[in-house]
């Protein structure tokens, strides 16, 4: 498990920290293989630039809770909360790389490959069966089943940087982060 102090830092090291790591919901597990980095209230493309709403106030409370969302009135996406409590921040998680109970999340997905699977935000939240019932799930308790771990075993990650995707404000700030060559990572248009 991870615990708390990992997500209690800055956005951007928590998002390049949470490649490699695996998101474990139910009886699936992904391996975070593409990331973006919200900075809040400094960061025009934040939820959270706005400051606290309804939507927003889990994302302004302590670190390692999710922070799911609905968006284009048909997709749910990930967030983990980085920083400390009270300062607004955190990851979207873009691409996963399936690892356990792959035929469940084919199924859920309506796919037939595995790098159709997870790669987008919206397609991950699908196959692990994530919806806005998980908004403010506290990821960092072990024997729940909605937590983020490592790997058995950490291997060097050759990770790219570039702008976010899928957004109208602050598009060229470079917070996006993924693993070099990954075929799970998603492919924006």
């Amino acid at each position: 498990m991870l615990p708390r102090e990992f997500y209690a830092r800055p956005s951007v090291e928590v998002a390049r920290d949470l490649l490699g790591k695996v998101i474990v919901h139910g009886s699936t597990a992904g391996r975070i293989v593409e990331v973006e980095a919200y900075l809040g209230l400094k960061d025009a493309a934040a939820h959270a630039s706005r400051g606290v709403t309804a939507r927003t106030k889990v994302i302004f409370g302590p670190p390692g809770h999710a922070y799911v969302y609905f968006i284009y009135g048909m997709y749910e996406c990930l967030n983990l909360v980085a920083e400390p409590e009270g300062t607004p921040g955190c990851v979207l998680i873009r691409a996963l790389e399936p690892v356990a109970g792959v035929q469940l999340m084919m199924r859920r997905r309506g796919v037939s490959r595995m790098e159709e699977i997870a790669s987008g935000p919206g397609k991950l939240t699908v196959a692990m069966g994530i919806t806005r019932k998980q908004n403010g799930a506290d990821v960092t308790i072990a024997g729940m089943p909605f937590t983020v771990r490592r790997m058995h075993e950490d291997q060097p990650l050759q990770v790219v940087t570039g702008p976010r995707v899928g957004i109208r404000k602050a598009v060229d700030w470079p917070l996006r982060f993924y693993l070099a060559g990954n075929p799970h990572v998603s492919r924006p248009r």
